[in-house]
């Protein structure tokens, strides 16, 4: 299995969107998908037409056992979505409480890890949808995974948010055995503003090496995609936004192929 992580320390950027249309695009190449809900929003949950206000069973169930993650019980929690080779560990709003409950507990950073050490026979890839702040669910994303997609909405306030992700990354690499490789992916690009051509020089000049070269547009069949429950590719392959996450899913898997080699 092959997991990674989208984050951002901003909200409204296009996470959950890059998330689910990556896992549908892999699901369309064959892969086996589990993707991971740890937003207490639970936009990806009610995504896939699940009440993270009414689950009874969560994400939030697998950091109840002092950071050891019971034999089983992230396979039970999996749920199903509208494509037969994505399955979702969803989300509850019961995950805003564990920063109040997380401090003198040791070792839940690496909850996730453990769970999905669990199912590493079952899936082919791993996709978690990480919370906007930076505390015990970030940190579990990021220790988890072995590459970080960081969407950054192309306008000038996302600029100073990708600057504090980037600073947390450097906090976490620091405790980790190899720094986590990551991919700046603009998004909710409109060429005819003058922010997002400007945003997007901003974002190539600063970051010259971890910028993916393409731009995710805006485009209304996204969010048409999310109204019906099903993944873009599911929903209308050929759209601009469909066709974007395309190349930048060839992107990340020749970036993996590179780290693999290394």
């Amino acid at each position: 299995m092959r997991v990674w992580a989208v984050a951002n320390q901003k909200g409204g950027v296009g996470k959950t969107t890059t998330s689910i249309a990556l896992a549908g695009l892999l699901a369309e190449a064959g892969k086996r998908v589990v993707v991971v809900d740890l937003d207490p929003h639970g936009s990806m949950t009610s995504y896939f037409g699940h009440n993270p206000d009414a689950l009874e069973h969560s994400c939030y169930d697998l950091f109840l056992h002092k950071g050891q993650v019971p034999q089983g019980l992230p396979g039970q929690l999996l749920l199903p979505t509208s494509d037969e080779k994505v399955a979702l560990l969803p989300s509850s709003t019961a995950l805003a409480t564990l920063e109040r409950q997380s401090p003198g507990q040791s070792g839940l950073g690496l909850v996730i890890a453990k769970s999905l050490a669990q199912l590493w026979q079952d899936f082919d890839y791993a996709i978690i949808d990480s919370p906007p702040l930076l505390g015990v669910l970030m940190v579990n994303a990021l220790a988890a995974s072995q590459q970080l997609v960081i969407p950054v909405q192309t306008e000038y306030l996302a600029v100073k948010g990708l600057e504090r992700m980037v600073n947390t990354l450097a906090m976490i690499n620091r405790s980790r055995k190899q720094p986590l490789p990551f991919s700046i992916v603009p998004t909710l690009f409109d060429r005819r503003t003058q922010a997002s051509m400007g945003t997007l020089r901003v974002l190539k000049d600063a970051y010259p090496e971890q910028i993916w070269q393409g731009y995710i547009p805006v485009d209304t069949r996204l969010r048409d995609a999310s109204r019906a429950g099903q993944t873009p590719s599911q929903f209308d392959a050929k759209s601009r936004g469909v066709v974007a996450y395309r190349a930048l899913l060839k992107h990340l898997l020749a970036q993996q192929l590179v780290a693999q080699v290394a």
